[in-house]
């Protein structure tokens, strides 16, 4: 049966999912973890893809981000998908693939929901019980979007600007997200990506 064709729109937000295959990891070590990053920022930027959030866990990785052109989503998954492999297979002797199929991908339609994928996104390592908080998890986008340390991926996003009318100040009301003030989206959120839905 084909796959049904992506809908992703220009300059909006696209919660994207890429998962090792059969689970397994696809960062072994702070060189791999390093290694991708590396790659994300040098591909996002040829294929003009902002990436507003992103955490790397151990067997997937999550991002939030918007591309400036159609294709682009897909063409910088896919250029980032040989780079990291070429570089995990090369580093760790081994052939073969090492991430599931496609990547999964929903497009967020509403501020609402775009600050509930944030959230969603930087609190995976707190859910899996890696870290207490999200500051203490070393690849996330949660230092530059919370605590405004630029990191040179992240991308702040018009409604992150809106936060606040300085760095500090939008930080600040950012972290507040992690605390209260915006309902819990989570269910609707992975039952979005499993079907390839938008969120509005």
């Amino acid at each position: 049966m084909p796959r049904p064709p992506r809908s992703i729109a220009v300059n909006c937000p696209v919660h994207i999912v890429q998962r090792g295959i059969n689970r397994r990891s696809c960062f072994r070590c702070e060189q791999d973890f390093r290694s991708y990053l590396a790659a994300l920022r040098e591909t996002s930027g040829h294929y003009r893809v902002s990436i507003y959030a992103f955490v790397l866990m151990t067997n997937h990785v999550h991002m939030l981000a918007v591309p400036a052109r159609e294709g682009a989503i897909s063409s910088m998954m896919q250029q980032l998908g040989r780079k990291y492999v070429s570089y995990f297979n090369r580093l760790h002797v081994r052939t073969g693939t090492l991430r599931e199929g496609r990547f999964r991908s929903s497009v967020i339609g509403s501020e609402r929901y775009l600050f509930a994928c944030y959230r969603y996104i930087e609190l995976n390592p707190v859910r899996a019980g890696l870290v207490r908080s999200a500051r203490e998890y070393k690849w996330s986008s949660y230092r530059a979007n919370a605590m405004n340390l630029p990191d040179g991926l992240v991308t702040a996003s018009p409604e992150w600007l809106a936060l606040g009318r300085s760095g500090a100040g939008r930080a600040r009301q950012y972290q507040q997200l992690f605390v209260s003030g915006i309902e819990d989206h989570d269910d609707r959120i992975r039952a979005a990506l499993r079907k390839g839905r938008s969120l509005a």
